[in-house]
């Protein structure tokens, strides 16, 4: 077998949260033109979805969400990828005295705590059959937690860092590999609004906007954010045969970002 045919997905199941929209949107494309049978999970499916009989409906940050998407994949017949997008910020600036013990909860379910209930529902079928590859996106705010508006963010991308570590410890020898990825900013619909704002606000040029976002990251060597795309490349690279021996890695895909050490 060529190295190309390590590549490829065929015969297998995946599923990827947040794959409505941005980079959980790429990577649900590429891991169906890598030949797998890819399930996506969401809060509400989009207008015009070409795949709804692949769409679940499910807020992943809840208990109950957690267990609808679990019933829907063990009636197709479990799982041999999953791969964990689904993430965001929404506490408001202020810094740490702002945020509730509610909104710290919010974040936790959505950016850790999500994650951990739907391995725990999904990853005994991926034990029992031998096999399987699970992966989790953090964010180099692990490392780089930007205080005023997303410390809860930064906090629980942490704890998920740990916890993947963890876990791919114990599944390893069950032949589960488990790994993360980190981006850094991502050219997504959502960062180009952000743009859009912070040039209209400051009154500035789109690419002034740009510059002054990478400035706000003590600057970016590449000098642009990953595009969706680039992140679906490495997703797919990873879960693939091609990285069968890469196991409890963070793969941090940043343009330069996190300073070198």
């Amino acid at each position: 077998m060529g190295s190309v045919d390590r590549g490829r997905l065929d015969g297998r199941r995946a599923l990827v949260t947040g794959g409505s929209k941005g980079s959980g949107k790429a990577v649900a494309e590429r891991l169906r033109e890598l030949g797998a049978d890819v399930y996506v999970t969401a809060r509400t499916m989009p207008d015009g979805y070409e795949f709804p009989d692949r769409f679940i409906a499910a807020d992943t940050s809840t208990a109950q969400g957690t267990v609808r998407v679990a019933s829907c994949i063990e009636e197709a017949g479990g799982l041999d990828v999953l791969v964990h997008v689904v993430g965001g910020a929404s506490t408001p600036s202020g810094g740490f005295v702002a945020i509730t013990d509610e909104q710290w909860m919010t974040e936790l379910n959505l950016n850790f705590l999500g994650a951990v209930r739907l391995d725990r529902a999904l990853l005994p079928w991926m034990i029992r059959s031998g096999h399987g590859v699970v992966l989790h996106f953090t964010s180099i705010q692990r490392q780089m937690p930007q205080y005023d508006a997303s410390l809860a963010y930064a906090a629980a991308k942490a704890a998920l860092r740990t916890y993947s570590k963890g876990l791919a410890n114990e599944l390893a020898p069950h032949g589960v590999r488990v790994n993360a990825i980190s981006p850094g900013g991502i050219e997504t619909e959502a960062y180009e609004r952000f743009v859009d704002r912070i040039a209209e606000g400051n009154g500035l040029s789109r690419e002034g906007a740009k510059e002054k976002i990478l400035d706000s990251l003590g600057g970016v060597p590449l000098g642009r954010f990953a595009r969706t795309e680039e992140i679906a490349d490495l997703v797919g690279f990873l879960v693939s045969d091609q990285a069968s021996a890469i196991v409890g890695a963070e793969y941090v895909i940043d343009g330069g970002t996190v300073p070198t050490t």
